[in-house]
């Protein structure tokens, strides 16, 4: 039976509570929310945190609303709940598709968006989606609030910008007009972490492309998206031709690595089969004949 090393355990009341829980424990601590990552990684104490900080009791950080032309979500916003948000539905339906293919209803019902970046896994779904819209992240700690875009977030395999004594507080996310999206995965299994996924964003004016966020994971894309490909499109009539130049773009750019999921050249052809299908899917929805 695997067993975590030993350590405290706190559970934070509000915001405040949970900064100077933060703030008490320093560095060696983590802040724990749906735990479907944290846990298992301390079973098997590949994480050894000091203190483990339960921030699940804070309601004040779960919401789904717009704000200006905005729509931010909280970080202790349920995967189920994003999935059931007909706001989001209207607005980004990349979300709805990205979390119809994220592990299991078990598991939907208990992660959290927030920990899901957080955790900042490189097969991530959510953070391939949050990057193709061009969020940006809202951080909290001890000497106040700060915005950081959701491409830079990821400063590597499990590392994030999120410093100690910090917390992951919201997401925003841009709302314009004339917009589609869209989100594709390959799994070995149903639920699985990606083999690949693409997400794209698109914006028409006419039949030219006015704007553009192409997002991928678990293909060794640097801050899960991609800029070469994006450029590419932007000003360009959304032609089929364009898209596919896209996608293969995309992956020229990948650097993905050979696991048991599979070897490096089948991920760069899926990296990008699958940003022109989310392309496609995303211009579909754009024009409204999807």
């Amino acid at each position: 039976m695997q067993v975590p090393a030993h350590f405290e355990y706190e559970r934070a009341t509000s915001v405040d509570h949970a900064l100077t829980l933060l703030a008490k424990w320093g560095s060696e601590a983590r802040v724990v929310a749906g735990g479907h990552s944290l846990i298992p990684m301390m079973k098997l104490r590949l994480a050894r945190p000091e203190a483990l900080i339960d921030i699940n009791d804070l309601d004040e950080l779960a919401y789904i609303r717009l704000s200006g032309d905005a729509l931010v979500i909280g970080a202790m916003t349920r995967h189920a709940d994003l999935l059931a948000s007909p706001l989001v539905g209207e607005h980004y339906p990349i979300f709805h598709d990205a979390e119809r293919v994220i592990a299991d209803p078990i598991v939907r019902n208990r992660g959290t968006v927030g920990g899901s970046l957080c955790q900042a896994d490189p097969s991530e779904d959510l953070s391939a989606a949050f990057a193709a819209v061009d969020a940006a992240a809202v951080i909290r700690g001890p000497d106040g609030v700060r915005t950081v875009p959701a491409r830079e977030f990821h400063v590597g395999p499990y590392e994030t910008v999120v410093g100690p004594g910090e917390l992951l507080i919201e997401l925003s996310v841009p709302v314009k007009p004339g917009g589609g999206s869209a989100y594709e995965k390959v799994e070995r299994r149903v639920g699985d972490w990606a083999v690949a996924a693409a997400g794209a964003a698109i914006w028409l004016t006419g039949d030219t492309v006015s704007d553009v966020g192409i997002g991928l994971t678990a293909v060794g894309a640097e801050h899960f998206h991609a800029p070469e490909a994006e450029a590419f499109l932007r000003g360009s009539p959304a032609t089929d031709e364009n898209l596919a130049e896209a996608g293969r773009i995309a992956a020229e750019h990948c650097e993905p690595a050979a696991d048991q999921r599979g070897p490096a050249d089948y991920k760069k052809h899926l990296a990008g089969e699958l940003t022109v299908r989310a392309l496609r899917r995303a211009v579909a929805r754009a024009r409204g004949t999807a």
